[in-house]
């Protein structure tokens, strides 16, 4: 894991799911909160970070208003891809996003977990992400991502695909 990621796990705020514990991870970015911001909502930028490493992410819809939705899509080494949907419940600019986070097919409708993977057949089928930035400084800005409803048996590797597409994330916003 990144030096500059942190993890933690704690209870969900949106869902009341003592089994899942929240998926927080932590980055600082050496980089202006507009950058990042610009890149979660702007759909080519999006492509160029989505998925955790070996994935590429060759399809993002995004209707970034709240009740919008996005549709964004996963590629994994292998070829195979995996699709994700959600609506924009709350967007405060340059300071957090809120939205829902579901499987999806490539029309954009959610697909049971257990329809993408059977080991998946405990995932709640609506999950919850908030994303809040924060002004370190001029250059820096730390930004907070919170996942709500993955298994505990899930968790790890959550943090572990949050981290690999932040990672992705880092290296486009701080290379311009």
């Amino acid at each position: 894991m990144d030096q500059n990621t942190t993890q933690t796990t704690t209870t969900n705020h949106k869902m009341n799911l003592p089994t899942a514990p929240l998926v927080e991870v932590v980055r600082i970015f050496h980089a202006p909160v507009e950058r990042i911001w610009n890149a979660w909502y702007d759909a080519e930028l999006v492509k160029q970070w989505w998925g955790p490493h070996g994935y590429t992410s060759p399809s993002a819809k995004i209707d970034f208003r709240v009740g919008g939705k996005f549709l964004l899509a996963m590629k994994s080494p292998d070829g195979s891809v995996i699709w994700s949907t959600g609506v924009y419940e709350e967007i405060v600019p340059n300071e957090k996003i809120v939205c829902t986070d579901s499987f999806a097919d490539e029309n954009g409708n959610i697909v049971s977990p257990s329809d993408i993977d059977a080991t998946m057949s405990n995932m709640p089928e609506r999950l919850y992400i908030t994303i809040e930035f924060q002004h370190v400084n001029l250059d820096q800005t730390k930004m907070v991502i919170s996942h709500e409803g993955i298994p505990l048996e899930m968790h790890d590797d959550c943090v572990r695909g949050w981290a690999g597409s932040i990672d992705k994330l880092q290296q486009l916003v701080e290379r311009n």
